[in-house]
């Protein structure tokens, strides 16, 4: 086994599968891999690319490639090999024999750097629960009963702590892990409730577009900014400060990347939750980006794994302050309605935004009267969580209410009362 002190920055050679001709694109993920590296703590010493048509089956890239590749690793002191694919167990298992180098994939990469993010429980737990999924298939003849245990990229979190277990175990704290992220879940369901009769906002887009700067911004919050990919992993909820005094809820989610696993969408479901209740998505999009186009299809992709694409969206296209060609604006303004162009770091047309949300806030309230019998008393509890109650009138039957909602609770409460009609109930 290797040794690998974690206090130090670990020097790191990226790898990539080039086909069907498509090295530019390549190029760009191994851009973003490095980005990706330099988040995880690696100090990125070269890329190599491998242009072949098949993956091979035993070496991800070819044995010849791959033993040039070992030759490389010890010539320059070498301590972790990132591709920028997933591998296979056995892919893995071949090539840190061969090269007797700690050995990562896109998604080991990104779970490391999720460790090193996760700060509350529920994120904590999200991120144990993908590891362990993730470390599952790969522990047989690699992992079992390993004497010393390893330090720095890819082993942090229970990648660290479960290398001594067998696959038994895993499976038994995989179940545990899902049953408190239920739990989790539920808890979430009831907070839920108390915001029902609130316009809820949740910020999505691709990681590093500027969600958590553009939510301080708009509500004075103290969210914590890096220019790191992932730099939160937690829904934050904070209010925003506008001028019609409504109560309009922000929901920061976690970003999202290209090539971003299925598993781990799936582990950080409860946290996207918040987007899938949420009256309006605002698309934060980073403008000034040159894989623009394609940071918009991965988000979109990610949506529609989450069935919400069909939510109202709201594009803020952040970061004009850096865009070099301004004629794209008025491309992407035809292209993508309704849209706002921001500067978040320079507080630049942010009051613009805020009033395209307000617009849509005020055309998801209003105002209806409803009359709920006496005989089912236990309705108007229910009804003042899923409204806003402006005024209640009792007689000798019913109660006649008049409150404020929006759309979707006003079907929540028509079926409600609907399904409970008695004397005097609408």
């Amino acid at each position: 086994m290797y040794e690998v002190n974690s206090n130090e920055r670990e020097r790191a050679v990226l790898v990539a599968l080039s086909r069907n001709n498509k090295q530019w694109e390549t190029e760009e993920h191994l851009e973003e891999l490095t980005f990706l590296a330099d988040t995880a703590g690696a100090e990125v010493v070269d890329k190599l690319i491998q242009e072949k048509e098949k993956i091979d089956p035993a070496y991800f890239i070819g044995r010849g490639k791959a033993e040039m590749l070992s030759n490389f690793v010890h010539e320059q002191d070498i301590d972790v090999v990132i591709f920028d694919d997933d591998l296979s167990p056995a892919q893995a298992r071949n090539l840190e024999k061969l090269t007797d180098r700690k050995v990562l994939d896109r998604s080991g990469l990104i779970l490391d750097i999720f460790a090193r993010r996760a700060k509350t429980k529920e994120a904590r737990t999200q991120v144990e629960l993908a590891q362990l999924n993730y470390l599952l298939p790969r522990l047989t003849r690699q992992w079992t009963h390993l004497s010393r245990q390893v330090g720095g990229i890819g082993t942090r979190g229970p990648g660290e702590t479960q290398l001594e277990v067998d696959r038994r175990m895993i499976r038994n704290r995989i179940d545990a892990l899902s049953r408190q992220l239920q739990k989790i879940k539920k808890q979430r369901e009831v907070r839920r409730q108390n915001r029902e009769i609130t316009y809820k906002v949740a910020l999505v887009g691709y990681t590093n577009a500027g969600k958590s700067t553009l939510l301080n911004a708009l509500t004075n919050a103290d969210v914590f900014v890096e220019n790191r990919l992932f730099a939160t992993l937690d829904a934050t909820i904070r209010r925003m400060q506008n001028s019609n005094q409504r109560d309009i809820l922000l929901i920061d989610t976690v970003g999202f990347i290209r090539k971003l696993p299925h598993h781990l969408v799936a582990s950080f479901m409860s946290t996207l939750e918040e987007a899938r209740v949420a009256d309006l998505l605002l698309h934060v999009v980073d403008v000034s980006h040159p894989q623009l186009p394609e940071q918009l299809a991965v988000v979109n992709d990610v949506l529609n794994q989450l069935q919400i694409s069909d939510k109202p969206i709201l594009y803020a296209f952040n970061k004009i302050d850096q865009l070099e060609y301004k004629g794209l604006v008025s491309r992407l303004k035809n292209r993508y309605q309704p849209s706002v162009f921001i500067s978040a770091t320079k507080g630049l047309f942010l009051e613009d935004l805020k009033k395209e949300i307000e617009n849509f806030a005020s055309e998801n309230i209003l105002e209806m009267e409803v009359q709920v019998s006496l005989q089912r008393p236990e309705l108007i509890p229910q009804i003042y969580r899923l409204a806003e109650v402006l005024d209640i009138n009792y007689n000798q039957s019913q109660a006649e209410i008049k409150l404020r909602t929006s759309k979707e609770n006003k079907a929540k409460i028509q079926h409600l009362i609907s399904e409970n009609n008695g004397p005097g109930s609408e």
